[in-house]
């Protein structure tokens, strides 16, 4: 079972940029999308192209922001949205879909913003999203994807002692919310596929940074531990573009 994760930037402006044919490229079972930036008929709108799959979508409140949907070609068992958290669940973030074997969570974590003034809400929210997940977990193992808006290591980014501590996406607060999903049994796909690769998923738009390869690895293909032994693949699509993130794969071995 392929799955494809893409932060697409706005979905209806992906739409102009080839998005049907780099879709048809992946051949995935499974794309999840984020920051569609669009209410949920839109985000069926603006896909209408899209054959022979199943989409959903969970919108923001707040028009034209945030966002998430997953187009998914076998029919879900079951869909769900957000967290269950009133000041967590206005911006379209969480969108959960049961299969047979696992559930799979697209997630599009909020950004601590400029000058980290939302690190303290980010901290929060990662404390209680891992709750969420553990919940899920009791029934079923857990594939959690998306724009994580933090690197984990210094090999994630290009340039990580001018950004330690200093920018949105590697802070300590930032850094730790991804280790206490590793410490609760959460395995870095790409990471377990490819431990030594230097491999981007987003460029700032600034400065011909993707020309440059000066980028950060943000998005996330993460895999409850009962799953570890299915990995069969996991990449990053860097030759796929259209947004400032280009998607992230993981294949699956499924009975």
């Amino acid at each position: 079972m392929k799955l494809v994760s893409w932060n697409v930037n706005g979905v209806r402006a992906v739409m102009k940029k080839d998005f049907m044919q780099s879709f048809a490229s992946m051949d995935c079972d499974v794309l999840c999308l984020q920051e569609t930036k669009a209410q949920d008929e839109q985000v069926i709108e603006a896909l209408c192209e899209v054959e022979g799959y199943h989409i959903f979508a969970n919108s923001a409140v707040k028009k034209g922001y945030s966002g998430t949907s997953i187009i998914s070609r076998v029919k879900p068992i079951d869909v769900s949205r957000d967290i269950g958290i009133e000041e967590h669940d206005q911006e379209g973030r969480v969108l959960c879909a049961e299969f047979k074997d696992f559930y799979l969570v697209t997630v599009y974590t909020p950004n601590s913003g400029s000058e980290l003034k939302r690190l303290s809400y980010r901290q929060q929210w990662d404390a209680d999203f891992l709750t969420y997940l553990k919940e899920l977990e009791k029934t079923k193992p857990v594939v959690v994807c998306g724009d994580l808006n933090a690197a984990h290591k210094d090999i994630d980014l290009a340039r990580p002692k001018p950004n330690y501590n200093k920018s949105a996406g590697y802070t300590q607060i930032e850094i730790d919310g991804i280790d206490n999903l590793v410490d609760a049994g959460y395995v870095d796909s790409f990471r377990d596929v490819n431990p030594d690769t230097v491999k981007y998923s987003w460029w700032s738009y600034r400065a011909g940074a993707r020309q440059r390869n000066v980028g950060w690895r943000i998005d996330y293909f993460m895999v409850s531990s009962a799953l570890k032994q299915n990995i069969k693949n996991a990449d990053i699509l860097n030759d796929v573009h259209g947004s400032d993130h280009c998607p992230v794969s993981l294949e699956l071995t499924i009975d």
